[in-house]
């Protein structure tokens, strides 16, 4: 699983965990970056998506529709 597993976290009294810190250099995670929270896997887990990734999604969608 090798690029897929970074590490197991705890989920903090407040709901915060932290993301792994080879997680975050792999996908660019600064302080203050805006991520999307996603269901994903029906509801046995999350997807995180960087919010910029998501635009640049969204842009393409809305030009190949119509």
């Amino acid at each position: 699983m090798e690029g897929i597993f970074y590490d197991t976290v705890t989920v903090g009294e407040r709901g915060q965990v932290v993301i792994p810190a080879k997680a975050r250099r792999d996908f660019a995670i600064k302080p203050g970056d805006k991520l999307i929270v996603l269901q994903g896997m029906g509801k046995m887990g999350i997807i995180l998506v960087h919010a910029k990734h998501m635009s640049k999604l969204f842009t393409s969608l809305t030009r190949h529709v119509g």
